[in-house]
């Protein structure tokens, strides 16, 4: 099972393995509070993508095809996600944006859950 969650949110017994996909560490946030089991700033969205979807304003749809685009070049990274997924029972995709709708783990889960 794959969930999604703010890295900001109280950690839960529910979330299983916890790993952080966002390429920067989450600001005014300790390892500690994080509770983060692997911190996985590879399978991130490239610094260029990253800017141009929050600074330029960039439209979630293009964002969405771009970074499938980029994680289509990535399948190690996302058999290592799988594998998780197989031995851990649940892995929660942690993001820190405010957007809890449109973000890089809601890409990344779509695709591991279709990857199935």
């Amino acid at each position: 099972m794959i969930e999604t969650k703010r890295v900001y949110e109280q950690p839960a017994k529910g979330d299983g393995f916890r790993v952080l996909v966002d390429r920067l560490w989450p600001r005014g946030l300790t390892k500690e509070k994080a509770k983060v089991d692997l911190w996985m700033k590879e399978i991130a969205p490239s610094d260029d993508l990253r800017k141009w979807f929050h600074h330029e304003e960039g439209s979630w749809g293009e964002f969405e095809k771009r970074y499938k685009s980029e994680l289509a070049k990535k399948k190690t990274l996302l058999s290592e996600l799988k594998k998780l997924m197989k031995e851990q029972g649940t892995v929660t995709l942690l993001f820190a944006s405010k957007n809890e709708k449109q973000n890089q783990a809601v890409v990344l889960a779509n695709v591991l859950k279709k990857g199935k």
